[in-house]
């Protein structure tokens, strides 16, 4: 349950990065990227896989290309249903996902390699 958090929490930090980078990316609140984060976690996990099935063909023709356009989509479909973040114009729906990746993978290799102290009992 820690590392949900921990996941959703760098998320939304990253979505935050990714709101100051992309001007069509909207961020109203640190609560709205937090809701956000959540609801990124299930459209990743429930129906972002049913797209990359559905569009594999496309994928294989595009040699792989096509899922930036999946990551896209899935990307505007949380905005949708999470309240204060939008996502617009075409530089946002694609490149949008791919920082939002690296500044995620990059928050979470930083806190998970670095070594933290912990005071003894």
């Amino acid at each position: 349950m820690l590392g949900y958090f921990f996941t959703v929490l760098g998320t939304a930090l990253s979505l935050l990065v990714v709101d100051i980078i992309f001007p069509g990316v909207n961020i109203a609140t640190f609560p709205a990227a937090i809701i956000a984060g959540v609801i990124i976690g299930f459209v990743n996990s429930f129906i972002k896989p049913i797209l990359s099935l559905l569009t594999l063909p496309l994928n294989l023709i595009s040699l792989g290309l096509f899922s930036l356009v999946v990551n896209g989509i899935c990307f505007w479909l949380a905005s949708l249903f999470a309240p204060g973040f939008t996502v617009s114009g075409p530089l946002a729906f694609i490149l949008g996902p791919v920082i939002l990746s690296l500044v995620s993978s990059f928050l979470m290799n930083y806190t998970l390699n670095s070594k933290v102290p912990v005071a003894d009992k």
